[in-house]
């Protein structure tokens, strides 16, 4: 596999996501760490089991202004075409997963992973769809 050269939208994608994906991992590490030393109660669990997810959800504001700022229709296509194929096979294995909970009893596998199986599925999608092109 190549590596493609970015345009001045994937450099500022980039310059985005690598700090709020940092921002993550601390304020992960502060909530676990929170929880198995000090063990909050009260509004303080609420907000350390939020915290971690809010660069989470910046991730995705991320990629809209990319997309948005991308100005090659191509690569534009390449990204919203693999966010529709992350979302739809995020979708289908946690419908699939809820099924099987539900009237096979898997083991609950929390909501959480969703979010992961967009990325994985997204990821996986873009040199499929790149392929298609040559």
């Amino acid at each position: 596999m190549q590596c493609l050269p970015l345009t001045k939208a994937g450099r500022r994608y980039i310059y985005r996501l690598a700090p709020t994906m940092a921002i993550y991992l601390v304020f992960l590490f502060i909530a676990q760490w929170t929880f198995h030393h000090i063990h909050p109660t009260g509004l303080v669990v609420y907000f350390l089991a939020v915290l971690p997810a809010l660069p989470l959800v910046g991730s995705l504001a991320i990629v809209g202004l990319y997309v948005a700022e991308e100005s090659d229709e191509f690569e534009r296509s390449i990204i919203v075409q693999s966010m529709l194929w992350g979302l739809g096979g995020a979708l289908s294995v946690s419908t699939i997963w809820g099924s099987l909970e539900d009237f096979a009893n898997a083991p609950h596998l929390s909501t959480f992973y969703v979010f992961l199986f967009f990325w994985i599925f997204m990821g996986i999608s873009q040199p499929f769809i790149r392929m298609r092109y040559r």
